[in-house]
């Protein structure tokens, strides 16, 4: 046993463990077994993403459920920018992964050191496009904040109007942005 807690213990040069690469594979059966023999599902690699940012970032459902089953926090602050899984996802439009994240109580609100929230990165990362505003809709429903501004003041609403994305401005405005 002790040779399976050096092995699960074992970092790359880009701070990944076993853990880490079996997420990034997919790797369900080896994911529960690290795990089970002591793997931390919370840890974050050097680029300080943990197994459900991993699994968000590569919009794979699956492996996100199988990461907060493990214990793996929704409410971890990941990566450079100080975010969190919900923020990586809603900039990317993976609305699917935004729900799951929802339902895992993942914080709707934070701020990351860009100044922005996962609402608005669904808006100023995002395409206007059926994927990111599926995505703000996901966030606006589950009851994110449509008025908190970026550091320069500018509003959601804002945002979106400047980039013409009728249809966020449309869900922006329903929900009682200013």
């Amino acid at each position: 046993m002790l040779t399976i807690h050096l092995w699960i213990a074992q970092i790359d040069a880009r701070g990944r463990t076993p853990l880490h690469v079996a997420a990034f594979a997919g790797q369900h059966a080896a994911l529960r077994a690290l795990v089970a023999a002591g793997a931390n599902p919370n840890a974050l690699e050097n680029d300080r993403y943990d197994i459900v940012t991993i699994a968000a970032v590569a919009n794979d459902v699956p492996t996100l459920r199988l990461a907060l089953e493990l214990g793996c926090s929704a409410k971890n602050i990941t990566s450079r920018y100080d975010g969190t899984a919900l923020i990586a996802a809603a900039h990317l439009g993976h609305a699917e992964v935004v729900r799951t994240l929802i339902q895992a109580a993942a914080p709707l609100d934070h701020v990351n050191n860009l100044g922005w929230t996962a609402l608005i990165e669904s808006i100023v990362l995002g395409d206007g496009g059926a994927r990111h505003t599926d995505t703000l809709m996901a966030l606006i429903q589950a009851g994110a904040n449509p008025n908190i501004a970026d550091r320069n003041g500018h509003t959601p609403l804002a945002l979106a109007r400047a980039r013409r994305y009728d249809a966020m401005v449309k869900l922006l405005q329903a929900a009682g942005a200013r």
